[in-house]
């Protein structure tokens, strides 16, 4: 073995010194602390913090990374420190947004997949790549050309036409330092993550350091003998690795320690009788089910929706189909909130940049994302409202790609109480804003392109259910106990069509028992099928 491997373990403080001013940076990790490389994130914050180096840093990270407050990449945020960031999913590190908002740093959006795609072109050495993600979007360069304010200028995001088809072609941005995690590392280097939830996209981002004559960072937990780690759990080559940053408290989540069934390890036992209590957020999660069928692989995404594979345990049907999530897990059940990604009793872990090819060659059956504005043409934003940066994470990859689209979401929101009872539910106090408003300000998914396109897509509320046709958007179906005019028209800022034949939302979602759906589902007698 090598007797150069000692040199590359070395304290946070002086990894942190190998980033240098002007550097292009890629991150690793995801929400909850998701092989987050935290303590060399922290202390290179640390750093500028005393030093005001390093300076006008371009940061890269496909997922977000953080609390939604003040951990992940939020202690980064500080004036001077950053120049740029291309990021695809925001709100997990809100201070980064902010400044964004305020004008303070160059800020760019694309898509998670395309950006982990990027990199992977980066790594040998492509110019871009050409992909029809985010055509008719914010990111089409005929909108907004995935820029987030005025400061951003450069026009990364190009359109071309090949053989008579338009593409948009991204530009590849060369990596200077890859900042991420592993588990193990021998100490030659060479690093496993046997404890780690995901594998993201920790294995191109080094390799595009390394290709591009950069340093590459690792976290880890323990460092053991050269040549001790078996080479199927070897993740990364050492000869990638400059850095080994050392962190014997590193824990799976923010939520600490290490659970054997999250990395895969054992099997939870998931047949308990006891259920996730009723609210709008089961019944939205409810409903959404009726729309997979038998056999079908399906995405579920962060937010309101990502209850399905609990749900479908409850109703005994965890089995029939299989779910994903961008982040590279198949199978099981997503965990909620800022863990989202992390899955407990999955089949398989792919790496990102895998995930995506499959998502955005059209391999997913069916998919369920939450929504935040939605207009008359079908359109949905949820990158950016209200005045807040959030991000597209990999919407845009899976709802412009996928047969079948199911958006979830409440019909108002700020403050909404409803009340279920007796198989019908009550709007006890509206929320403050409309959700479904005349026009979208920026489209994160075009309505018209996916009638275009032949896909089939929903709009499942608490109270209602709505479907895309070429006339907009349609009410289809209505829940009992509440008033057509009052409690949906009135909280829409435009009237949708109404089906000629409107059903009623099937009385069980509104049940706390078990709907009991098994035999109707398997035979494809629900959700209008």
């Amino acid at each position: 073995m090598g007797k150069t491997s000692k040199s590359k373990i070395m304290t946070a403080e002086a990894a942190a010194q190998l980033v240098k001013d002007g550097d292009v940076v890629g991150f690793c990790g995801a929400g909850g602390g998701i092989t987050e490389p935290t303590a060399v994130i922290t202390t290179l914050a640390e750093r500028f913090k005393a030093e005001q180096h390093p300076q006008d840093l371009t940061l890269i990270h496909t997922t977000g990374l953080g609390d939604r407050n003040d951990r992940g990449m939020s202690p980064l945020a500080q004036l001077g420190m950053v120049k740029r960031i291309i990021g695809g999913h925001w709100a997990q590190s809100p201070r980064l947004a902010e400044m964004a908002e305020r004008n303070e740093v160059e800020a760019y959006n694309f898509p998670q997949g395309v950006i982990c795609q990027l990199t992977r072109a980066a790594v040998s050495k492509q110019p871009g790549i050409y992909t029809h993600v985010g055509l008719g979007t914010f990111i089409d360069p005929d909108q907004a050309g995935g820029k987030l304010n005025e400061k951003t200028q450069e026009e990364l995001v190009k359109k071309d036409t090949i053989d008579g088809k338009e593409y948009l072609f991204y530009k590849a941005t060369p990596i200077d330092v890859a900042i991420i995690r592993g588990t193990t590392a021998d100490s030659d280097g060479y690093i496993s993550m046997e404890d780690e939830i995901i594998y993201a996209d920790a294995l191109v981002l080094a390799q595009a350091a390394h290709n591009n004559g950069g340093k590459v960072i690792v976290q880890v937990q323990k460092v053991v003998k050269a040549g001790t780690l078996h080479p199927r759990q070897v993740k990364i080559p050492g000869f990638y690795v400059d850095a080994l940053v050392v962190d014997e408290n590193q824990t799976q989540l923010y939520s600490g320690g290490v659970n054997r069934f999250l990395s895969g390890d054992y099997t939870a036992c998931t047949d308990s009788t006891e259920l996730i209590a009723l609210n709008q957020r089961k019944v939205i999660g409810r409903r959404a089910l009726f729309e997979i069928s038998a056999g079908n692989v399906g995405n579920v995404g962060v937010g309101i929706a990502d209850g399905i594979g609990i749900i479908a345990r409850e109703e005994g049907l965890q089995d029939e189909f299989t779910l994903t999530v961008e982040t590279g897990a198949v199978g099981g059940e997503s965990a909620q909130g800022i863990f989202f990604g992390a899955t407990l009793n999955s089949r398989a872990l792919m790496e990102m940049p895998a995930q995506f090819d499959f998502y955005d060659g059209g391999g997913l059956d069916a998919c369920f994302l939450s929504f935040a504005e939605v207009d008359a043409k079908g359109n949905v934003n949820v990158h950016r409202f209200n005045g807040k940066i959030v991000g597209t994470g990999g919407f845009v990859d899976i709802c412009q790609n996928t047969q079948k689209v199911v958006f979830c979401g409440t019909l108002t929101a700020g403050g909404l109480k409803t009340e279920i009872n007796e198989e019908k539910i009550e709007i006890q106090q509206e929320g403050r804003f409309k959700k479904f408003i005349e026009e979208v300000p920026e489209i994160t998914f075009n309505g018209t392109d996916a009638i275009a396109r032949g896909q089939e897509v929903y709009y499942v509320t608490e109270r209602a259910v709505f479907k895309l046709t070429e006339e907009g958007l349609e009410l289809i179906e209505i829940a009992p106990g509440v008033d057509l005019e009052k409690d949906i028209m009135q909280q829409m800022a435009f009237r949708p069509n109404i089906a000629e034949n409107l059903q009623v939302m099937d009385g069980r979602l509104f049940n706390p028992n078990v709907m009991g759906i098994q035999e109707e589902w398997l035979n494809n007698q629900l959700g209008g099928k």
